[in-house]
């Protein structure tokens, strides 16, 4: 299997590794909310005509196989999404559930197929780590808005409606459209992104900016709040700090094989 070259061309229509790349830094894992591209999970991108192959390796050969599973199902259906694609084959390496993980992705099993003695599907999983994640990312936004000099007050008011993006620029407008401030646009993209997985666009409060459980933000809490979802922040900072560590040490050259499994 041939592996194209990072500044590959792909003026023959063909898919190149910067384009599987791109779209497996879509994918995040999901316990530190950070790209597996970032993270340099990824270990291998080989690409034969229309079929990718994506080998990638994880901090610890115990992670959750809950985890593992939703970033080897998110990475397959990513780079599938990618015009040209007939198939991504996925493959966990060095994992205490590879075998199963590698099995049930790559034949498109459900993960109660792939782990029948597991105690129930991974979405309920996912709807969890969506949420802490949509808080920590609730409280980049909030600092975005703070800094370009919106108080607690204007911020608990503003709607979907109310922000227009322009390439990496954000417009926000406040006080019934009297007054506006640009932004980076990256922090609120980022927030939509999970705001809209959490189902909070899309209901009966129009309030882009939430409490922990869902609810509009009262002005005279909103540093509560803000104080809450910095917590969220912390706390998978605090994780990533310990998984880059052990990345680190499981990446060294004089570090023996963490797997006695034979291919």
């Amino acid at each position: 299997m041939s592996t194209d070259s990072l500044d590959g061309g792909g003026d023959d229509g063909a898919v190149t590794e910067r384009q599987v790349r791109d779209r497996l830094d879509r994918v995040t894992d999901p316990e530190l909310d950070t790209s597996i591209v970032e993270l340099e999970y990824i270990d291998e991108i080989g690409i034969d005509d229309g079929e990718i192959h994506v080998a990638f390796t994880l901090p610890t050969a115990w992670c959750s196989p809950a985890f593992a599973w939703m970033m080897a199902t998110d990475a397959r259906d990513e780079v599938e999404a990618l015009p040209g694609v007939t198939r991504a084959t996925v493959e966990l390496r060095e994992h205490m559930h590879d075998a199963e993980i590698n099995r049930g992705v790559n034949e498109r099993l459900s993960f109660g197929a792939a782990f029948p003695d597991a105690d129930g599907d991974v979405a309920p999983v996912r709807a969890e780590l969506d949420e802490k994640a949509r808080l920590a990312r609730q409280h980049d936004a909030t600092g975005a808005l703070l800094d370009a000099g919106l108080d607690g007050k204007q911020i608990v008011t503003v709607v979907h409606d109310d922000i227009e993006f322009d390439d990496d620029q954000a417009r926000v407008w406040v006080r019934d459209g009297a007054l506006a401030v640009s932004v980076d646009a990256d922090p609120l993209e980022r927030y939509l992104e999970k705001a809209r997985a959490t189902g909070l666009v899309d209901d009966d409060h129009p309030e882009l900016f939430r409490t922990p459980e869902g609810d509009p933000i009262d002005p005279e809490s909103f540093e509560l709040v803000r104080h809450r979802t910095r917590s969220a922040g912390v706390n998978m900072s605090g994780q990533g700090s310990v998984c880059d560590a052990l990345h680190e040490a499981r990446r060294a050259a004089d570090r023996p094989p963490l797997s006695s499994r034979s291919d």
